[in-house]
């Protein structure tokens, strides 16, 4: 079965950037929000969404079967794609 993952990143970091590249080159399809580039309720709904996986609102926060990794790191995302 595929894994379920979503992406939330900002448009302008260099680290989601990376992130969502090493998806592509896993072959992992994903669906990836762009926060800063959400207005109003939309922004405030999703930001409250990312509080939930990180209190801290960092960038990229990136879920795998409902496991939240913060930050880039090659090792955790396969780990987590393994499951």
């Amino acid at each position: 079965m595929a894994p379920i993952v979503k992406v939330y990143a900002l448009s302008t970091c260099i680290h989601c950037k990376k992130a969502k590249e090493y998806l592509d080159l896993c072959g992992v399809k994903y669906d990836c929000v762009h926060v800063d580039q959400l207005t109003g309720e939309e922004r405030k709904m999703t930001v409250e969404e990312v509080k939930k996986f990180n209190p801290s609102v960092s960038f990229p926060t990136i879920i795998i079967n409902g496991e939240a990794l913060i930050g880039f790191n090659q090792e955790k995302i396969d780990e987590a794609l393994k499951k």
